[in-house]
């Protein structure tokens, strides 16, 4: 890979935060899939890609969606949310599983960051799943839910956090 190409790339993750407000502008769908598309290439254990996706633009199913987490305003405030699942009749291994919808949700944000929208992944909702599930018209059974994430162009002006020092986390050199 060319160095600028590296540079890129380590600039796009160091510089990737939390947006928790957007703007009015909605991001175009051919946006939207052109993300999910790079997102589905996150590594998965024996390739069973077990994502599944639902997009939610309707003003009215955020706003259900909205009443089931605390960070509601984010909810409102997105003009598009991903909500990711795992198909359970392609798991094979549950913590692989949600492993690898980890590295397909870190895709989706990094992806996002690219293309010049913000990204919230939110992991609260999933203590009201059953409820979300049933919002959105989901079989409770053949789902589980790993994340929302709310999208959009930012209008968060709030300070980015810092990150401790990588020696920090450095157990040991063998």
């Amino acid at each position: 890979m060319e160095s600028s190409h590296c540079e890129l790339i380590l600039k796009n993750i160091r510089e990737r935060r939390s947006i928790r407000k957007y703007t009015s502008e909605v991001p175009p769908r051919d946006l939207i899939l052109k993300i999910l598309d790079t997102a589905i290439w996150a590594p998965s254990g024996l390739n069973n890609q077990p994502w599944r996706f639902v997009i939610v633009w309707s003003e009215e199913t955020k706003e259900k969606l909205a009443r089931l987490t605390k960070y509601s305003g984010i909810v409102r405030s997105a003009r598009v949310l991903i909500v990711v699942l795992l198909d359970r009749s392609k798991m094979y291994h549950k913590i692989k599983d949600h492993q690898s919808a980890g590295a397909l949700i870190q895709n989706i944000l990094l992806s996002a960051e690219a293309c010049g929208l913000g990204s919230c992944w939110l992991g609260e909702i999933l203590n009201r799943e059953e409820e979300v599930k049933e919002v959105l018209g989901l079989d409770p059974s053949s789902y589980e839910l790993c994340a929302v994430i709310s999208l959009g162009y930012s209008d968060d002006r709030s300070k980015r956090a810092g990150r401790h020092p990588l020696s920090t986390f450095i157990l040991k050199e063998l």
